[in-house]
């Protein structure tokens, strides 16, 4: 690492050591900030001017130390309005140089492409010009309209005198009068084909409003050599522009959370207060926003001096920028990439084979979550659909429209009934109250009759499959087979006050402590219907919370965070995503985030152990044991099913950890109209094995562990609506 930080403070010096080498030739002006201004400071007539030189922002890195965004740095060349030629001749000239010099360097494809609906066409006559009706309706029609009328070309004029006039005025044609006949006469100054280009070029000049305070860009993302020879051949007329952006080594991955940087949109009065200027570059959204203290540097000041006629005397920086600091996460990005793709792979299986209607054929979208069981850092946060940060100016537009909402951070944004998987708190509860033990004994039916007098007789989901019932079971049997009658008469002895306590100490419908934005879902109960003015709670309404329906809604952290803190006998750690800060130069360590308890309360090991024991059971020969019977791992879990529309196939959510003995790991997964709980198991799965080297990810004898690289795949999601979750009659769902 040491090997690391030196070559990037030799990168940085060399960077400002060019800048201010190149503002001595006259070719650079750094337009960064935005911030310049004059002052007179001699007798003399010199001046001085004050340029912002932005410091480089921090970069992130994994929780290996791999680099996950980092700072890259682009040219571009513009015109400069103040020095540019005042003869057209002139200035076509170098505007044809800027094309000749990029096809020499290799780089024509970084010219800028003039915008527009104008066509220009060549024909055996000379140029073609033409654009519809409508163009005149927008800003940059309207301003060739002014300068047509300014030209004297009236409205009834047609494209080709339009184009006269225009080449005229951009000195591509000549007009002159026949010393003989009196009469005009026009003739090109150029090949049909350079005329074009220029008239393009010059046109779009125009109508980019090029000015004083707007230069035009000719070129973008040009390498050193073009600049070296623009230079070469002159001195005035250019201005080079620097571009600071961010370099994604993941293209594709962790989007969600990483996060945008931008131009300050809001706030304003935030940022200036804390000496921003107003075209700074801050984070948006992720975590370029939430470590925005950290990442961002403090700016220096490049003080250059000039002669009454603009000739440089000096170029002095009078205050160096100091670099933002690095930013390390939790994230395993070796673990994030697996469950990305195993997240999207699964969701294209479970959607290929499905065999009949409701089965899964409309799967489209799901969120995974891994959480340190002993720490609540956050290993791997996965969202599908998801988009490319790289490209996400450019697919903007299409992404808006997306009606799957690919942007949308399902893991932290999204929430989802947790079906079966709450009945794991729902028996630590009663466990706790005394309202059972370890042998209590239900017997379970089918249809749950306590409350047939009012016409309510809620019945298990084997009982509605097959008529079967589970007859006389425990706790752990209950947990292992998913029974819904135990859990109503559970719930029902529990109360849904009582419920509601614990599932708060789970941290169920709360904060989970990640420093991203995130929702708090929905906790089901009297306070939440009273609350948004909704049907007065009743009991029935309790018999179903109890199973993790009703109005329960959480979202994939929560509940990977609920678990953590049932494996940890009811300490809850504050999820987080920071793992430290490093001095951006030397490397050194200036913060550690330290595990922090939100709350806590006591589960007996007695206790733990029933519901692991109901948990593993699940996983060996349960629900989830065509997935996990025989894995080298001894793993716990519970698998979910809920039924969130009546014409599309069930949620499925699986929440396990691993391993069974001593937990480490808790994982979340949910996946939209996937069927059930079991289908999410094999993405939980290959987490699993990505993390104890199983499988394909054993490493080979005698031979270093690599990187493994995939494709990153998209899809179309049908979007989940609270409204359209808790739309559902309490007599209908019977879903493990």
């Amino acid at each position: 690492m040491k090997k690391n930080h030196l070559s990037r403070i030799i990168a940085a010096g060399a960077f400002y050591l060019v800048l201010m080498l190149v503002f001595v030739g006259r070719l650079l002006y750094l337009q960064v900030s935005g911030q310049d201004y004059y002052s007179m400071s001699t007798p003399a007539k010199t001046y001085k001017r004050y340029v912002t030189v932005q410091a480089q922002r921090g970069e992130i890195f994994d929780r290996n130390g791999n680099a996950v965004v980092k700072n890259k740095y682009t040219y571009d060349v513009s015109l400069d309005y103040s020095t540019e030629p005042s003869d057209d001749a002139e200035l076509n000239d170098m505007i044809l140089d800027t094309a000749a010099i990029a096809e020499k360097h290799n780089c024509a494809d970084k010219l800028t492409s003039p915008r527009g609906s104008i066509n220009i066409t060549v024909n055996k006559d000379g140029l073609e010009f033409s654009y519809p009706e409508s163009f005149f309706e927008t800003s940059r029609g309207k301003r060739l309209s002014k300068l047509l009328g300014e030209l004297g070309v009236g409205e009834d004029s047609d494209a080709a005198g339009d184009a006269e006039a225009l080449m005229i005025y951009y000195g591509i044609m000549t007009r002159e009068r026949d010393p003989d006949s009196k009469e005009y006469v026009t003739y090109y100054n150029y090949t049909y084909e350079t005329a074009a280009k220029l008239l393009t070029i010059r046109l779009d000049m125009t109508l980019s409003d090029h000015s004083y305070i707007q230069p035009y860009t000719i070129a973008e993302d040009v390498p050193l050599s073009y600049i070296s020879a623009i230079e070469e051949k002159y001195s005035r007329g250019f201005i080079v522009t620097v571009e600071a952006s961010r370099d994604y080594m993941y293209p594709g991955y962790a989007s969600h959370i990483l996060g945008q940087t931008g131009k300050i949109q809001d706030n304003v009065d935030y940022y200036t207060e804390r000496g921003y200027s107003l075209d700074a570059v801050v984070g948006l959204s992720g975590v370029e926003a939430a470590f925005e203290e950290y990442l961002r540097g403090q700016d220096g000041t490049l003080t250059i001096t000039e002669d009454a006629y603009g000739n440089t005397v000096s170029v002095e920086l009078t205050k160096e920028p100091v670099a933002g600091q690095d930013v390390w996460l939790t994230l395993d990005m070796g673990m994030q990439v697996v469950a990305e793709n195993a997240l999207a792979e699964n969701i294209f299986k479970i959607r290929a084979e499905a065999t009949k209607p409701l089965s899964g054929e409309d799967a489209s979208a799901g969120a995974m979550t891994v959480l340190d069981v002993n720490t609540g850092e956050i290993l791997a946060i996965a969202s599908y659909p998801t988009y490319n940060l790289a490209t996400f100016s450019e697919d903007f537009s299409e992404l808006s429209q997306d009606e799957s909402r690919p942007y949308l951070n399902r893991a932290l944004s999204g929430t989802y009934a947790p079906g079966s998987t709450f009945k794991v708190g729902v028996a630590v509860a009663a466990l706790t109250e005394g309202i059972i033990t370890k042998d209590t004994i239900i017997d379970a039916q089918g249809k749950y009759m306590y409350y047939a007098s009012s016409g309510f007789t809620p019945r298990c989901w084997i009982y509605l499959l097959s008529g079967k019932v589970h007859g006389k079971i425990n706790v752990v049997q209950a947990i292992q087979e998913s029974c819904n009658y135990f859990f109503y008469d559970v719930g029902r002895q529990l109360t849904i006050q009582k419920m509601n306590e614990y599932a708060k100490y789970y941290g169920l419908g709360e904060h989970t402590g990640i420093e991203l934005n995130e929702k708090t879902g929905i906790l089901a109960g009297p306070d939440y219907r009273n609350d948004n003015g909704l049907d007065e709670w009743s009991p029935g309404d309790t018999l179903q919370a109890a199973i993790g329906q009703s109005d329960n809604l959480f979202t994939p952290l929560q509940i990977s965070s609920y678990f953590a803190t049932v494996l940890n006998s009811g300490k809850r750690y504050a999820c987080h995503i920071l793992s430290e800060v490093h001095d951006y130069a030397s490397g050194e360590v200036t913060y550690k985030k330290q595990p922090e308890v939100l709350s806590s309360f006591n589960i007996t090991d007695e206790i733990l152990s029933v519901v692991k024991e109901g948990m593993k059971g699940v996983m060996d020969n349960g629900s989830a044991a065509s997935v996990f019977s025989g894995y080298e791992i001894s793993v716990g879990g519970k698998t979910g099913t809920a039924q969130v529309y009546s014409d599309k196939s069930d949620n499925g959510v699986m929440a396990a950890f691993a391993p069974f003995e001593n937990p480490e790991i808790a994982i979340t997964c949910v996946i939209e109209q996937g069927s059930g709980g079991t289908e999410a198991g094999y993405s939980v799965r290959d987490v699993f094995d990505y993390y104890f080297k199983i499988g394909k990810w054993a490493p080979a004898p005698e031979t270093p562990e690599t990187d493994e690289t995939t494709d990153e795949s998209d899809g179309y999601v049908d979007e989940t609506t609270s409204d359209e979750i808790t739309d559902k009659t309490t007599d209908e769902i019977y879903y493990e």
